[in-house]
């Protein structure tokens, strides 16, 4: 294998990368957001430095659907993100996220810095309930029902005039952050960095809202229920098809001089 054959390995093993080179197409990608009120303390515990809590006190708990995702193949993801600001900017933190796909387990923490451990997250539609839970080590950590397509937000309330998919766009659109820690071959951190990048291409094909509930089991191995459930606000179920594009990076850890470049 010559150093240019090497360097255009989109990724590890050399023999059989485990992904290809993106950006990444997700068809059909079916969602579940759950957003409750927790506590502002675990809130503050959870965000990385220069991240701050956005004073909602608000989580949202995911269980999101992936059956054509370009790379990666059908998998289930599940987890914890955190609104918050960076500098005055309204981003979403991703805190915790468990699936149950090598592929998108290593782009996603060696590309982004996606938090992913491997779990058997589930959505599905059981009779009334649109359901999700997720399991981890044979425990079941987390378990969020909605009911099933209460109300369609694509229309209006006599379901005859259609309304615009905007403001589900703007909500996928908002700046995603993640927190990155790669080591090196010595032990020590080679990269420490906040990361963001923006979904693209985004195209809603149906969006809907429920009563939600959540319920959240301690683990160590999945700690969840660190960021406890104090009050559900409610339950949004979409479709959608978009791209995921590379990232940039806010932040680095180990230039403390460096500048970070919201919106970059």
């Amino acid at each position: 294998m010559t150093i240019q054959d090497i360097l255009q390995l989109p990724s590890m093993p050399a023999a059989s990368p485990s992904y290809p080179r993106g950006p990444y197409r997700f068809i059909d990608r079916e969602y579940l957001i759950i957003t409750y009120t927790s506590d502002p303390q675990a809130i503050r515990d959870a965000l990385p430095e220069p991240l701050e809590p956005d004073g909602s006190n608000t989580v949202l708990y995911e269980f999101i659907h992936m059956p054509d995702s370009a790379g990666f193949g059908s998998y289930t993801e599940s987890g914890v993100v955190i609104p918050a600001l960076f500098r005055g900017e309204h981003v979403n933190f991703t805190a915790q996220m468990y699936l149950d796909d090598e592929p998108p387990i290593a782009g996603g923490r060696e590309i982004w810095g996606f938090p992913k451990k491997h779990g058997l997250p589930r959505l599905a539609v059981v009779q009334d309930t649109l359901t999700g839970t997720l399991d981890y080590a044979g425990v079941q950590v987390a378990v969020g029902t909605m009911g099933y397509k209460h109300q369609h937000l694509l229309y209006d309330v006599v379901g005859k005039k259609q309304c615009s998919s905007v403001s589900i766009i703007e909500k996928m659109s908002k700046t995603q952050v993640n927190l990155k820690l790669i080591p090196g071959v010595d032990g020590e951190l080679a990269i420490a960095q906040l990361v963001a990048y923006n979904l693209t291409d985004i195209a809603v094909q149906g969006a809907w809202s429920g009563p939600a509930r959540l319920h959240l089991v301690p683990h160590a191995n999945a700690p969840v229920a660190d960021l406890p459930v104090q009050k559900v606000s409610g339950g949004l179920h979409f479709i959608a098809n978009l791209t995921l594009p590379y990232g940039r990076i806010l932040h680095d850890y180990l230039s403390p001089s460096a500048t970070a470049h919201p919106g970059a």
